[in-house]
């Protein structure tokens, strides 16, 4: 059971809340203990910030019940929004360190054809990020098998950019968005439209040689 959920049913229990500071600072240890919160250093900051707002709200409310009443369901609240925030940081910085960590093309023995051709499949399926994945993953790999591009296990979206970018000055803006929305999609979790994923094809089209690379035209 969530924070969140643990609260709400609290707060409809009866008779109304009014947990010591002990009792709301093991509820919010036992939630910070999850895996999900791997940020300890944020986790320990907020963790004493919100053990000083408890300190001082339970001994300002403790001279009136109906006082300590609210105090205790406005501290929760504070205590639900915190969390909320945790999560969105611990998210982003598992998406950052995700980023970092892993690079364009994985093991797998497939030729720039065979990771084009399933991003091409993917686009007619309606699974727009799985073609944007698969497409840039093309587009890197195609650029290694022209010698154009060095094979480098590891080598993150970003690096592939900075590479492609001095390789083709004239694509350089395509280039980066692409490379953008390839971590954003992969790592960060966002969606990917079809005119996105059909802008890294034809970027991908365009580096391979099949059309002149134009400045114009790219993922957006």
């Amino acid at each position: 059971m969530t924070l969140p959920v643990l609260l709400t049913n609290r707060l409809l229990s009866d008779p109304p809340l009014d947990p010591s500071g002990d009792e709301a600072r093991s509820w919010l240890r036992r939630e910070l203990l999850k895996p999900e919160y791997n940020d300890q250093n944020l986790v320990q900051r907020l963790l004493h910030a919100i053990e000083r707002l408890l300190d001082k709200g339970i001994n300002a409310a403790s001279g009136s019940s109906t006082l300590t009443t609210l105090m205790s369901m406005l501290l929760l609240v504070v205590l639900v929004v915190a969390l909320g925030l945790l999560v969105a940081q611990a998210r982003r910085a598992g998406a950052r360190k995700a980023e970092r960590d892993h690079g364009v093309l994985t093991d797998e023995k497939v030729t720039a054809d065979d990771l084009r051709a399933r991003a091409e499949a993917a686009l007619a399926d309606g699974r727009p990020a799985d073609a944007l994945v698969d497409g840039f993953r093309a587009l890197t790999l195609r650029q290694v098998e022209q010698k154009r591009l060095e094979d480098l296990p590891g080598a993150t979206a970003h690096e592939v950019a900075v590479a492609l970018q001095t390789a083709y000055p004239q694509g350089r803006e395509r280039v980066r968005r692409a490379a953008d929305l390839f971590d954003s999609v992969l790592y960060g979790g966002r969606p990917a439209t079809p005119d996105q994923a059909r802008g890294v094809l034809a970027l991908d089209d365009a580096l391979g040689g099949r059309v002149a690379p134009a400045a114009g035209r790219g993922p957006s």
